[in-house]
């Protein structure tokens, strides 16, 4: 009988580039699946399945040996459209349970993973307690919607010992890899300014609409969970979460820890040490939406500046992409985006930096849930692509931005206490608070 640890080492190196997993479809891993041992088997459970938890859900099944056993969601009519694939995703539905508490999933014996895919303002609950059950996790971004939420969660890791992904998979694509280690290759130069912007011109908040009744198979409560009693709002509800402090905090914690990710890890940067944000609803000021649709926020570094443009909307950024990170050196500027990579000279310099356009080779998510499935099977934390430690980080350093944008102020931050040197501030943003009989666990 193959070890499990072996196992996935073979499939892993079978699978490293992505292109192959990618390029085959279920009935093909089907073929590969029926040839790994029953003790070889990961046993997969899925708690939200709307948006994204359901996109990890068909990545993940298509790494051998992963199997779903379980579903959970409190809209029924989404149970119900995911039910409806397991077909053509060669799914056994005879085999997998479904629920609309997550807790029943938790309790499952036979559950070994379990993705995170709720809105913002379930994952650190539902990550914690999945640790505590037993489980390893994969988490959605950005993993917590508040800086201590964040810190909870990486307790829970350390004190649970259990393997925890963030669905940060742009850490997993090759192309923008390659550009960070150009970026720390020194052939930039000195870069002073590194720029992050996120134009989303798909994106819009939805129509002011009256309150109303849930959807017939929607459990609201259990929807709201942790976040203030509100009455029911469709244009609150479902992929528009987004757009309000209760859940999220808008794009720069929809998109930004994806891109903010990648400028901390090209720069070596830690935390700021202080943050300035400006914008509103410029575009939409008529729309059902709290959070900015126009924000820019200027994070201070010892030796550089970081800058956050984001707009919704429009699609005309910098550079002529709607999305990317500019590191801006003094020989040269390095473009990188998910379309893929380039460096542009700096006609002043004497030392020209300069590379044609990089596209990507590979398939991100898919990589991603190989290297978390690897690391479930070795037990190597180190190997992982994006810890819960690095999701929290960057996670840490959006909400900074969000706040400093809520309190209407150039905010400084204390890292030898973990704070702001606001207590104003600090008391006010630093954790949001928990209600309908929630709270946080203490780790």
């Amino acid at each position: 009988m193959m070890h499990r640890r072996r196992f996935l080492h073979q499939a892993g190196t079978l699978l490293a580039g992505g292109t192959l997993l990618s390029a085959l479809d279920n009935k093909t891993f089907a073929i590969f699946k029926n040839r790994i041992a029953p003790s070889d088997q990961l046993r997969l459970g899925a708690i939200g399945i709307n948006g994204m938890g359901w996109a990890n859900v068909t990545a993940a099944l298509k790494v051998p040996g992963v199997n779903l056993v379980a579903l959970c969601d409190v809209d029924k009519n989404v149970l119900d459209k995911r039910k409806a694939e397991f077909s053509k995703l060669n799914i056994d539905a005879t085999k997998v349970k479904t629920y609309s508490d997550y807790r029943q999933l938790l309790d499952q014996k036979d559950i070994d993973i379990v993705i995170v895919g709720t809105p913002d303002h379930w994952h650190a609950l539902q990550m914690i307690h999945a640790c505590e059950a037993g489980k390893d996790v994969f988490v959605e971004k950005p993993v917590g919607n508040s800086i201590v939420e964040c810190r909870a969660m990486v307790a829970a890791q350390q004190r649970y010992n259990k393997v925890v992904q963030a669905g940060q998979w742009q850490r997993s694509q090759q192309h923008f890899k390659d550009a960070v280690e150009y970026v720390q290759s020194g052939k930039l130069g000195m870069i002073r300014t590194v720029k992050v912007w996120c134009y989303q011109g798909w994106m819009k908040p939805a129509p002011v609409v009256p309150d109303s009744n849930p959807p017939a198979g929607v459990d609201y409560a259990a929807w709201l969970g942790p976040a203030p009693k509100k009455p029911f709002n469709a244009s609150r509800f479902h992929f528009n979460f987004r757009w309000f402090w209760d859940y999220a905090g808008g794009l720069m914690t929809d998109w930004g820890v994806h891109l903010l990710d990648y400028a901390l890890l090209g720069m070596n940067a830690d935390v700021p040490k202080s943050i300035a944000a400006l914008g509103g609803k410029f575009a939409y000021p008529d729309l059902s939406q709290e959070t900015p649709d126009t924000l820019t926020t200027l994070y201070e570094f010892d030796k550089f500046n970081l800058v956050w443009d984001s707009a919704m909307g429009i699609d005309n950024g910098s550079y002529g992409r709607n999305h990317g990170i500019a590191f801006i050196g003094n020989n040269g500027t390095l473009v990188l985006h998910r379309g893929g990579w380039e460096v542009l000279e700096e006609p002043q310099s004497t030392n020209k930096a300069s590379k044609s356009f990089v596209k990507p080779s590979d398939n991100g998510l898919n990589n991603h849930w190989v290297n978390f499935i690897d690391v479930v099977k070795t037990r190597k934390m180190q190997d992982l692509n994006c810890s819960i430690q690095a999701g929290a980080h960057v996670a840490t350093v959006a909400q900074m931005g969000n706040i400093s944008f809520r309190s209407g102020q150039r905010l400084v931050w204390d890292k030898a206490n973990g704070k702001f040197t606001d207590e104003k501030i600090n008391s006010e943003y630093l954790m949001k608070e928990y209600h309908n009989g929630y709270k946080l666990p203490k780790v």
